[in-house]
């Protein structure tokens, strides 16, 4: 009977205890979930003390699973306190607990969080060893029946152990090894839907694979493929700025030094946006710091209290000696208050510092940008003035009937020759207006048979050295006259028709002008580019329009150029906001075209068929007109008064600024063309002084330098309009019309008030 009885009584106890063990169980795995919680919020002092009271617990009643998993987040977050020897030891407590209940999956995960421990402190054999070891476990982990989800979560974490392996590999310069798991890497995608941080990881390891083995522009490519992926993800700022620091060092290596200076640009920028970020988790984490140390001073103090209330009828000498313990940990307490402080302004100071150094490299970026806009204004300008003589006296002297066939065809071989060179400085201005945002579309008026004829005849020693041939068609109903940037636009169109003259022989370039809509005073027009020449290969399509991008071929020494011309021109479609199109088949030519809405100029003629056999308006206003030329190159001086006396006007030269205010005191002129830069005095101070005793005669700058760096202030100046060197003969004779046609609307306005 009593046997009996006892065996009651240690089965009712058995069954209490068991109770409450799973309680307390219950107890551990809420104390964790809400431990992670905190985490997840940044709210790493809650956090740690959370997950200190469930490793306390599981230790209790040694629950193994409990405990494995507080030891995993708090070596997490002795990680994230740079407390790498406590991480360690917290990761080497859960895979002693995993292990005893043989958790395959926190087996792994224990490995692997002390293989990146070792490799971040560069002990590449232990990080190998490691990260070999948590391969073997998961690996057993995906063999088994899993739902989907929980396959991906396992292929994900796969992913990352093989990715961490591939890296460690190549820091230890084993590459085959590490080639081997990329390979295996990109096999498991077929099983795994990665997202688009992990694809841009494994490119960004692929490329530094590449690296290693002198590859470069496989590297390139590898790299290009990371930031794509990682650039639209734009979380981990990290690895982006990594992937473009190395992007441009391997593009400096091939010889790319463009394209690494715009990579280290981009480095650069996410970096400092990194350092930012990583400069406000720095703040958390020493808070953080400060905040778990006085928490363990609490609890080592509220443990202090307890045994003293434990223990209070001892004896005296156990009193004073927990006094004496109070003592020390005060002192330990304060000199780790100290070492706290000590090490937030020595991080401080490190912090100020780099700021310094950004702000320095940033100042010398800008200073360095302002230099190359200025050195490229100054050099076309330099350029500039001389080709403006070239080009006006070659057409000045093809104008002369009596020359032989032989000098009229070294002319316009001159003449082609030095608008190619035109044409090449305006296309490097272009490019760095483009890059400086700088570039604005005028809205004049423009004949638009003219326009296109007039840029034709631009080809014409071209044509004849490709034996080609220009056919224009424009659809009936198409305005006469339209307004527009007719410089921009027929750029635009040189741009083209360029391109298909060098990649044409014996053919016909069709240029059209085609109608899409005509609305009260809007018009829709398609232009189209068409040749027969040897076409592009489909696979070019999306390179052709980049910068310094050319077709290559068999011969491809004859097709030379910039390689800015199309990069150009698509830029400058976008600003009549347009896109450009093309087609094209390798053997039977290719075809450029892009829509364009303009203004109609409905105050000249209503379209092109009913102007075909009228002549070309040109202002009735040059008899007996005076203009005064203040110029002080003799050449130009030539050049200028030639077509001005060639269109009827009366010309008279001036060589600076101050013989020009004296012509204009002693003397009437209709318009004042006048140098921008000439000894002396120049043309803006000229022209301040000429405005002191005369608001109403003309005045039109001429400048050799580029229209975007002067235009700003012009009319503050006193200008009417501005002209740049070399111009064109349309467009420099319409703003001499216009301008005088206002000055006689303003004086017969005056004089009728």
């Amino acid at each position: 009977m009593k046997t009996n009885l006892l065996l009651c009584f240690l089965s009712v106890t058995s069954l209490t205890y068991g109770q409450r063990d799973r309680e307390i169980i219950k107890q551990i795995d809420s104390i964790n979930s809400i431990a992670t919680i905190y985490y997840a919020n940044n709210d790493i002092v809650k956090s740690f003390n959370s997950f200190n009271k469930a490793k306390a617990l599981s230790e209790n009643i040694k629950d193994d699973y409990g405990n494995a998993i507080a030891n995993y987040n708090l070596g997490n977050i002795y990680n994230l306190m740079q407390n790498t020897d406590a991480a360690e030891r917290c990761y080497s407590a859960m895979l002693k607990s995993a292990t005893k209940i043989d958790d395959t999956y926190l087996i792994a995960n224990a490995y692997f969080n002390l293989g990146k421990i070792y490799k971040n402190l560069q002990k590449f054999d232990n990080a190998i060893s490691y990260f070999d070891n948590s391969l073997k476990y998961a690996v057993n982990i995906v063999e088994g029946d899993k739902k989907e989800n929980e396959k991906q979560q396992i292929q994900a974490f796969l992913f990352d152990i093989r990715m961490n392996l591939c890296e460690t590999y190549l820091n230890n310069d084993q590459q085959e090894q590490a080639l081997i798991n990329l390979l295996k890497v990109e096999e498991n995608f077929k099983n795994y839907i990665a997202n688009k941080n992990s694809k841009g990881y494994f490119n960004y390891i692929y490329g530094l694979y590449f690296v290693k083995q002198d590859l470069y522009n496989n590297a390139i490519s590898k790299f290009k493929e990371a930031i794509a992926l990682l650039d639209e993800d734009n979380k981990n700022l990290k690895l982006l700025s990594e992937a473009y620091e190395e992007l441009s060092l391997s593009s400096a290596k091939s010889g790319n030094k463009e394209e690494a200076y715009n990579a280290l640009l981009k480095h650069n920028y996410y970096r400092n946006k990194f350092l930012n970020e990583e400069k406000l988790k720095e703040d958390i984490v020493t808070k953080s710091k400060f905040l778990i140390e006085d928490y363990k001073n609490h609890a080592h103090l509220a443990n202090i209290e307890k045994l003293e209330q434990q223990q209070a009828n001892n004896k005296i000498k156990i009193v004073n000696l927990v006094i004496s313990i109070m003592l020390l940990l005060l002192c330990a307490s304060l000199i780790t208050l100290y070492v706290s402080y000590t090490s937030k302004k020595r991080l401080s100071k490190i912090l100020e510092i780099r700021n310094n150094e950004l702000e320095k490299t940033k100042e010398q970026a800008l200073k360095s940008s302002e230099l190359k806009s200025k050195f490229i204004s100054n050099v076309s300008h330099e350029l500039r003035t001389p080709l403006y003589g070239v080009v006006g006296i070659t057409s000045l002297l093809l104008d002369n009937n009596n020359l032989s066939y032989r000098d009229t065809k070294l002319l316009k071989s001159l003449k082609y020759s030095g608008d190619y060179l035109l044409n090449l400085i305006n296309d490097i201005l272009q490019v760095s207006k483009m890059e400086n945002q700088k570039v604005e579309l005028k809205n004049v008026s423009v004949n638009l048979k003219d326009l296109l004829e007039s840029i034709s005849n631009t080809f014409e020693y071209r044509l004849q050295e490709t034996n080609n041939k220009i056919k224009i068609s424009i659809d009936n109903h198409v305005p006469e006259y339209i307004k527009c940037d007719n410089v921009r636009l027929s750029q635009v169109l040189i741009n083209l028709i360029g391109n298909s003259v060098k990649f044409t022989e014996s053919g016909t370039i069709n240029l059209r002008a085609r109608l899409l809509s005509i609305e009260d005073n809007k018009v829709g027009l398609r232009f189209e580019v068409e040749d027969d020449g040897i076409g592009i290969p489909e696979e070019k399509f999306s390179t052709i329009f980049n910068n310094f991008s050319q077709l290559e071929t068999e011969n491809n020494f004859n097709y030379q150029g910039t390689g800015l011309g199309l990069s150009i021109t698509k830029k400058l479609i976008e600003l009549f906001e347009s896109k450009i199109e093309l087609e094209s088949e390798v053997g039977k030519g290719s075809k450029f075209s892009f829509n364009v809405n303009f203004e109609i100029d409905n105050s000249r003629t209503n379209s092109i068929s009913d102007a075909d056999n009228k002549q070309s308006i040109q202002p009735s206003l040059t008899k007996k007109l005076r203009i005064l030329v203040a110029e002080d190159n003799k050449i130009n001086q030539i050049v200028t008064k030639n077509l001005l006396n060639k269109e009827g006007y009366l010309c008279t030269i001036v060589n600076n600024g101050l013989e020009a205010i004296e012509e204009v005191k002693n003397n009437s002129f209709d318009l004042v063309l006048m140098d921008i830069n000439m000894p002396l005095m120049n043309g803006n101070e000229a022209t301040k002084a000429i405005r002191g005793f005369n608001n109403i005669i003309p005045v039109i700058a001429l400048t050799a330098a580029d229209i975007e760096d002067v235009k700003g202030d012009y009319k503050s100046i006193g200008y009417n309009d501005i002209i740049t060197k070399p111009f064109d003969n349309y467009e420099f004779f319409q703003i001499i019309a216009d301008s005088i046609n206002k000055q006689r609307e303003i004086t017969k306005f005056i004089k009728a008030s």
